[in-house]
């Protein structure tokens, strides 16, 4: 080798170990001073729902721990695919994240003819919350026990209907789960949304509904429904009497209406990390905790490989049963 290419190679090979070094030293520090600047939360849904609240109550204590505002930006539309794809668009450097759910990551891309986002590309960084659904009739209704709403289901198929909060939600899938698990057909009345739904429960309008635990609590202490059994794992605080599915016969039918927080594609692990102890914080603080536990909903938490495990087994269960059932959103 020539003194002149050895000096060459010498050369390339400081300025390239200088260039790697800057720009460690610079990913170092851009992890290091984050957040240096406010961060916005996209929320997929509506203002004043339950997602919409529980967003704005985390996103406060989350301001509080980082020492920076966050302000929550909500983009809905089509069932959360409007909110998610501007997420899938938003710069991955930890200032635009977003809520992600059951319907957007695990059931939208099985249902909807297409979407313009891949729910496997964001980054999990936290579960929030887990909220179990009960099933629910009129007071004035004849069901005493699921038991009874087989028989009667099997007896004369197609004679029962039962609400919803619109095709592709936790309460509608909640009753193809159902459906499927106790070999019955039952009619689905989707409405734009659980108000609705659940205001034609209490008319006596439809025969059955799945709610959210928390929305139906207050009618079924008023005597105004009737719920028959939960779909979370074990008997919840608020209504000891009423069994899970599994004790009455469908371990399959369990459901949880879950919802945690992710980031775009390609957001450093440094700034993913630094977001989830944040939120840990945020979601310990006693006012989120009383928040979520007094809805009879499981706190989230946990890490964020655990978040993507469990986004990934959601997404198989709610798209084998979708292909099974052939539900479909045109």
């Amino acid at each position: 080798m020539s003194l002149r290419f050895r000096n060459i190679c010498q050369t390339a090979v400081a300025s390239f170990a200088l260039v790697a070094g800057l720009s460690s030293t610079a990913h170092a520090q851009g992890a290091g001073d984050y957040p240096n600047k406010p961060i916005t939360i996209i929320v997929p849904f509506a203002a004043g729902g339950n997602t919409d609240v529980k967003t704005r109550l985390v996103a406060l204590r989350l301001a509080s721990v980082l020492g920076k505002p966050v302000i929550v930006d909500n983009r809905p539309g089509a069932s959360g695919n409007i909110g998610i794809e501007m997420l899938a668009r938003a710069a991955p450097d930890g200032y635009t994240i977003g809520m992600g759910s059951f319907g957007p990551l695990a059931v939208n891309p099985s249902i909807y003819p297409r979407v313009n986002f891949d729910p496997k590309s964001f980054v999990p960084i936290v579960l929030l919350e887990k909220s179990p659904l009960v099933l629910t009739t009129p007071a004035d209704k004849p069901y005493k026990s699921v038991k009874e709403v087989v028989a009667a289901s099997k007896a004369k198929p197609g004679s029962l209907n039962i609400a919803n909060a619109g095709p592709g939600g936790a309460h509608h899938l909640s009753a193809e789960l159902f459906e499927n698990a106790a070999g019955i057909d039952m009619v689905g009345v989707p409405f734009k949304g659980g108000g609705p739904a659940s205001t034609a429960l209490l008319a006596g309008q439809v025969d059955l509904m799945f709610e959210q635990t928390g929305a139906a609590l207050p009618s079924i202490q008023a005597g105004k429904i009737r719920p028959l059994a939960v779909t979370s794992a074990k008997r919840l605080a608020s209504m000891p009497d009423v069994p899970t599915f599994a004790e009455t016969g469908y371990p399959q039918v369990l459901v949880s209406n879950w919802m945690g927080y992710i980031a775009p594609k390609g957001t450093s692990p440094a700034v993913v990390a630094k977001l989830h102890a944040a939120f840990v914080k945020a979601i310990n603080h006693p006012d989120v905790k009383e928040r979520i536990l007094s809805q009879d909903n499981e706190i989230g938490g946990g890490s964020s490989k655990e978040f993507a495990d469990f986004i990934e087994a959601e997404s198989a269960k709610w798209s084998k049963l979708v292909k099974e059932r052939d539900i479909r959103i045109e």
